[in-house]
């Protein structure tokens, strides 16, 4: 339909310019009242299931027969260098009377009376309970932390630590690695469009659109949030994506619009051009991006949904924004686009870049097709080695920086005491409590438990009027570690049954470790079916775009080429350790579960997102010329650098975020970053040309029984005759 062409979009924006602006310039302003008004109760540090698994079924119940939710656990840690116990006891009574007199609808506190020494006699530990959820933590923790440390008398250190100092600690670093990943990737992202425009006005247009899109991008999130709360991390989410897509189609559509001014179209008629070819692949690269990103939206954990609720919809919003507020600006700047060049970079801009040094690598790739993709093959797949020894977890509070207060607590708690004190696993038995057999069994279960050093000494919580136990074990370890993990597993599948298989209770098991052991079983159950999923819908985009069965095929391919390489190479710099000193990583045993399933999804859709570019131009050439190597060569060459520099400015907003603190962000943004460039040159410039060349006329093979197919020409409409405008004012090229 005409009316949703890009080129309809782009005429009707570009004949109304500063309505179009003034339009995009009120959403802004009003996405940013909105965040501020609802972002901050939108977004919740809790990682909740969507589904049903044991530790959901556990609270679940809890929340549905007792009326409590799961309760937040901190403790107060009061010590001291001497062992004196007269002074430590008067310590911890000082504290516990600071910290109670906030009242129970801040914190309830254990008796001073009953808190449990260390075996040096030097430490003793305050159990507190936050009432209400996560969420609304954060305020009540502040208070409890100024009392505590307030109260602690002189020579005595007061640590808190726990689920709530935890959340408040992750949320500000957050903020801070969010905050530090865009101080360093805008700023380079900047640098490498003034190289690729060689001028200022027309490298500052993409990171405009890009903060546009991110604006209001946060206030959909706010929206959504107030429905359904979504994790803090979709905003992180949303930045980091919004910058990398922003900047690139931006990037793409600005070139080819000073690509027909210099070829002498008119200003309205070089839009209208540029909206008709690279608008049309970046409506259909966002597609694929989209797409991609979907595979997530199916994993039932609020982690997966809220990652890719975040990217889906700045992607969405830069696609309208590409279609819509580019073509205003263009329009209102015309040729102005080209002010501030700078001489040198200017004329390197200028440079016919089919002869220049990637359009020279891309000729030698395709002179000697067969040994160049056997060797960019070898290369990926040499990569991809250490990824058969990845090991999916978490990897917990130890890997927090030192200098967090969670952290800190953390380190005396498991040292003195055991980490399991906050993070007990949470038994819960739904059944006929109260029953001879229920009882018994229940008997049973704590004595094996008492004799077990994994763990703790239980409590029971008895609830016969509404047919629930609820038995509390300390776990020994941090929650994420193995040996944790191992405990709460033989707890599941054997302590457990071996006390209840004369009954006819149902027996949950929940608590952090327990939910650890969850969410890797999903993660690992759904990454086939993500994977399926995500490569079936790709491959029905690509069959409809370009007409040809080959293209999808070799293209879905190369993409699983470029992933697995990225896992092998975080694999080797993060887990294994080598090289992460060169990069201020922590290395840690374990990759995020959910890093693997996250970087397929956004690593194959961006991939898919520079094919679909590079695709349409190849197909544009070769629907003029009839002649494959001369369209990829074309195609190819003519493109390399816009690709190396959009994908330069990708790899520089994922190296920021990877320059945080938190583990998970510096595998993150390592595994997007090495992923984008190893793609943007071992596969686009060698494998891909190579390829095309050895398959030839065949990468357009379509079956006869699809010619039913829409032929959406995603290159564009055959060329126009140039106008009569004559030709583009000097340095309008690029």
């Amino acid at each position: 339909m005409t009316w949703m062409s890009p080129q309809a979009w782009a005429r009707r924006c570009a004949a109304r310019p500063w309505r179009t602006v003034l339009v995009w310039v009120l959403v802004v302003m009003a996405s940013a009242v909105t965040s501020g008004l609802l972002l901050s109760g939108a977004l919740t540090t809790e990682s909740t299931f969507t589904g049903t698994p044991d530790s959901k079924r556990a609270d679940d119940l809890r929340s549905s027969r007792l009326g409590t939710e799961v309760p937040i656990r901190d403790v107060v840690i009061v010590r001291t260098q001497d062992a004196d116990q007269a002074g430590l006891e008067a310590a911890v009574s000082a504290v516990h009377d600071r910290v109670a007199a906030l009242g129970a609808d801040v914190v309830s506190v254990a008796s001073a009376a009953q808190a449990p020494v260390s075996e040096d006699g030097r430490s003793a530990l305050l159990a507190l309970t936050i009432p209400g959820d996560v969420a609304d933590a954060d305020p009540k923790i502040e208070q409890v932390i100024e009392a505590a440390k307030g109260a602690g008398p002189p020579g005595y250190e007061v640590l808190v630590t726990g689920d709530a100092t935890l959340s408040r600690d992750l949320t500000t670093l957050s903020g801070s690695d969010l905050q530090k990943g865009e101080a360093i990737g805008i700023p380079i992202a900047l640098v490498i469009l003034v190289i690729v425009f060689g001028a200022l006005v027309a490298a500052l247009i993409p990171v405009l659109l890009a903060v546009f899109a991110i604006v209001v991008g946060i206030a959909m999130i706010a929206l959504i949030g107030t429905v359904s709360p979504l994790s803090f991390f979709a905003v992180n989410m949303l930045t980091f994506m919004g910058l990398a897509v922003g900047i690139d189609y931006s990037l793409f559509v600005v070139s080819r619009f000073r690509e027909e001014r210099a070829r002498g179209l008119a200003v309205e008629a070089a839009i209208e051009r540029s909206a008709g070819t690279a608008g049309r692949a970046v409506m259909f690269s966002g597609l694929t991006v989209v797409l991609a990103l979907i595979g997530m939206l199916i994993v039932p954990t609020q982690i997966f949904i809220s990652l890719a609720v975040g990217a889906i919809v700045v992607v969405l919003v830069t696609m309208v924004a590409a279609l819509t507020l580019l073509p205003a600006v263009l329009r209102l700047l015309g040729d102005r686009v080209n002010r501030g060049r700078i001489p040198i970079l200017s004329r390197h801009a200028h440079e016919d870049t089919r002869h220049g040094i990637w359009a020279r690598a891309v000729h030698r790739a395709m002179r000697h097709p067969a040994l160049s993709a056997i060797v960019a093959c070898g290369l990926l797949l040499v990569a991809a080695i250490p990824a058969l020894s990845i090991n999916t977890g978490a990897a917990g509070v130890s890997s927090l920086p030192d200098s967090l207060s969670a952290k800190q607590g953390f380190v005396v708690l498991n040292r003195d005491f055991s980490a399991g004190a906050v993070t007990p696993a949470d038994i819960v038995v739904d059944g006929p409590v109260g029953t001879p057999k229920i009882d018994a069994a229940t008997v049973s279960l704590t004595d094996a438990l008492a004799a077990d050093k994994r763990f703790g000494t239980p409590t029971v919580e008895s609830h016969p009027d509404d047919e629930l136990a609820v038995i509390s074990v300390p776990v020994a370890g941090d929650s994420t570690s193995k040996a944790a993990q191992d405990a709460v597993t033989a707890l599941r599948e054997d302590v457990i049954p071996a006390a209840f298989d004369t009954t006819d209770a149902a027996v949950y098991v929940t608590g952090a470790t327990a939910q650890n052991l969850d969410f890797i079983s999903i993660t690992e159950t759904y990454l086939p079916i993500v994977f399926a999923l995500v490569l079936g819908l790709s491959f029905i985009l690509l069959l409809v775009a370009f007409r040809s069965v080959v293209v999808p095929l070799t293209s879905i391919a190369m993409n699983l080429l470029s992933v697995a390489a990225a896992y092998g190479l975080l694999v080797f710099v993060s887990q294994m350790g080598h090289g992460a000193g060169l990069f201020g990583f922590h290395v840690v045993p374990t990759i995020e579960a959910w890093i693997p399933l996250f970087l397929f999804s956004v690593l194959f859709g961006l991939s898919m997102d520079y094919q679909v570019f590079l695709l349409s131009r190849i197909r544009e050439r070769y629907d003029q010329t009839g002649n494959t190597r001369e369209a990829v060569a074309y195609g190819i060459g003519s493109t390399a650098h816009l690709i190396t520099g959009a994908a330069l400015i990708m790899v520089a907003v994922f190296a920021g975020f990877a320059s945080g603190d938190l583990v998970m962000f510096q595998q993150m943004g390592f595994g997007l970053g090495v992923a984008i460039l190893v793609d943007a040159t071992i596969v686009r410039v060698v494998l891909m040309p190579a390829v095309m060349e050895l398959l030839g006329d065949r990468n357009w093979y379509l079956p006869r029984w699809l010619e039913w197919l829409p032929n959406v020409h995603v290159e564009g409409e055959a060329e126009r005759p140039r106008s009569a405008a004559g030709p583009a004012p000097a340095g309008a090229g690029s």
